[in-house]
């Protein structure tokens, strides 16, 4: 097997889908836009969601892309060999085009022939038939065609090159219906020795590991009954990372070549070695200059609360490896230069990220002296006795203050106190457990993967976004432009530039324009442009890294006389008179400096 750098295969794997005639779309801002069931982009397949369920790409049917993403759900995982919070994700589309020959024919091509993967250590899965759908056959016809062309009579059941699974494993759809179909998924044999007779690809022992999977959405289910679409998508995706692990023959992306350069900067300034707390603080420094590069600030709610985390808990376990100095600035230099050959706005913001990690990082620094003090009062009542956390104190104290709670028994320790660890640590995990179902019930969704809201409602809330920035540059002033925006089938949110709030007055006006031109029924279409040309007619557009080198670009009202005209991949009305209620600006409030963030609904 070739010996290929992060890069390399980077390369390799746009170059050859280039040369399959695929077109290559812009990485999309971490923050995703118009999908409240997300905190951060999670997927590869994010960016083009609305060409999935029916919108037309401006580069083409044959899309590809390497797409960085962010996952928090297994936070207090990471540290071992395989969790990560920041990673990226190979994907390649086919938007009605090809379909199953040649999404599965090029996906082996790929690791066979130009990674030098050995089709012995390869092994496909299929989708095993139900009463929704039948056995795949024709994944499993051209999975021996593939096999035989490198020399192998692959057989079909378990423990062979080719293996059946039910919709557990290989099948995706949404839960509310829409497109879904069955998924073949690609397996690499790590070599380690099986763990039973019974030991298979999905098994959990580590022997298999899956390096990509192909969605074949050619089903539309409509209240549960499943029907064959008239225009059928392929969506192929893997862990680069994961790639790059098997090809540099390594166990850990740690190990990597991409890594390897912020860790070993990290263990410099350690005098304790510790592996878990140096992945840790790779990891989450990492992810942290990618999320600030996309707009985000350290802050106590949702995206800003889950960076905040990350940079403080890096901190954390700089104090376990005996780092004592102010450090994250250091190791989020060393993390920017190793990516911003791939991200060149990594560089760009190079002293604004760096900025907000050193000041994030002081302000931690002086918590962490409040916390001690607080130790302190809870060590002068319990002189004499052995101290359980019983009312978890320490989880308290971390919740209010961010003080970790090792930290809490050593304080407690240098005070003379008698610690009972087990009982510390059990009432610790107590309050945790209790805490974090809290959370669940509160942001019930919001971690889930998946695809933007696309009910009537939230396309009529999408439209009156439109409306809702227009009337304001019409207004207020033209200084105004989508800073952020945030759309559930309940509600908008927006966010614009203004050193304050709206008047009593403004709001009024606004809420005036806005429902004229709802009654109005303008018509809402778009047209295609190059990028250029549509930053020209449209300089105030937000995000624009995003975009592609064709984009849209929606009009509310006549090309000759427009009321709106914004860069936008949808979805939206095709008229604003099918927009439902009357507009009604709900809240607003000062989000940050100069920054003011709106909530609205129809009424």
């Amino acid at each position: 097997m070739k010996q290929m750098t992060y890069v390399e295969v980077r390369n390799a794997y746009l170059s050859f889908m280039k040369s399959k005639h695929h077109n290559e779309i812009p990485n999309a801002s971490l923050v995703p836009e118009n999908d409240p069931t997300l905190l951060f982009v999670n997927s590869g397949m994010f960016p083009i969601v609305p060409y999935l369920l029916g919108e037309t790409h401006p580069l083409g049917v044959r899309l590809v892309n390497i797409q960085r993403c962010v996952r928090t759900e297994d936070l207090e995982e990471v540290g071992d060999i395989s969790h990560a919070t920041a990673f990226e994700m190979i994907g390649n589309w086919s938007l009605g085009d090809y379909f199953k020959k040649e999404a599965l024919e090029q996906t082996y091509e790929f690791f066979v022939e130009k990674l030098g993967i050995p089709i012995e250590k390869l092994y496909g899965t299929v989708f095993e038939g139900d009463q929704d759908a039948p056995l795949d056959t024709i994944s499993i016809e051209i999975l021996r065609d593939i096999f035989k062309k490198y020399g192998i009579n692959a057989k079909t059941g378990k423990g062979e090159k080719i293996q059946l699974y039910d919709k557990k494993k290989n099948w995706w759809g949404l839960a509310g219906g829409g497109p879904c179909g069955t998924t073949s998924e690609i397996f690499y044999d790590t070599g380690k020795e099986a763990c039973g007779l019974d030991c298979h690809v999905n098994c959990d022992c580590g022997k298999y590991i899956e390096i990509g999977n192909n969605v074949f959405m050619e089903f539309l289910n409509k209240d549960g009954k499943f029907t064959p679409l008239a225009k059928k998508n392929v969506d192929f995706g893997g862990g680069l990372d994961r790639i790059v692990i098997l090809m540099q023959g390594v166990e850990s992306y740690h190990d990597t070549d991409i890594y390897r350069p912020i860790a070993d900067a990290t263990r410099a300034l350690a005098t304790n070695h510790n592996i878990k707390s140096e992945r840790i603080i790779v990891d989450h420094i990492k992810s942290a200059t990618w999320i600030i590069m996309d707009g985000v600030e350290p802050g106590k709610t949702e995206k800003e609360y889950v960076l905040r985390r990350l940079i403080r808990r890096a901190i954390r376990h700089g104090k376990i490896m005996g780092i004592e100095k102010p450090f994250v600035r250091e190791i989020g230099e060393v993390a920017i230069n190793q990516f911003s050959v791939i991200y060149p706005e990594l560089g760009v913001k190079k002293e604004y990220i760096l900025h907000t990690l050193e000041q994030e990082e002081i302000k931690f620094r002086n918590t962490l002296k409040d916390g001690i003090s607080q130790v302190a009062k809870v060590a002068e009542r319990y002189k004499g006795i052995t101290f359980t956390n019983q009312h978890g104190e320490s989880f308290s104290l971390y919740e209010t203050f961010g003080f970790p709670p090792e930290m809490f028994i050593e304080e407690l320790n240098t005070l003379g106190i008698t610690v009972d660890t087990k009982s510390f640590w059990s009432n610790h995990k107590k309050k945790n457990e209790e805490h974090q179902e809290k959370s669940r019930t509160a942001t019930k969704g919001l971690f889930k993967g998946g695809l933007a809201d696309t009910s009537e409602k939230s396309k009529q809330y999408h439209t009156t976004t439109h409306l809702l920035l227009a009337a304001l540059r019409k207004l207020i002033g033209d200084h105004i432009y989508q800073k952020g925006s945030n759309i559930t089938p309940e509600r908008l949110r927006f966010d614009f530039p203004n050193p304050e709030k709206l008047t009593p007055e403004q709001v009024s006006s606004v809420e005036q324009l806005i429902n004229e031109k709802i009654k109005a029924g303008l018509s809402v279409s778009f047209v295609e442009m190059d990028r250029e040309s549509a930053l020209k007619l449209v300089p105030f557009a937000a995000f624009e890294g995003k975009y592609a080198d064709v984009v849209k670009v929606y009009t509310i009202g006549t090309q000759k006389d427009p009321f709106s005209q914004e860069l936008c991949n949808g979805p939206h009305m095709n008229n604003t008179s099918e927009i439902s209620g009357v507009f009604k600006i709900t809240h607003q409030e000062k989000i940050g400096n100069g920054i003011i963030r709106i909530k609205g609904e129809l009424m």
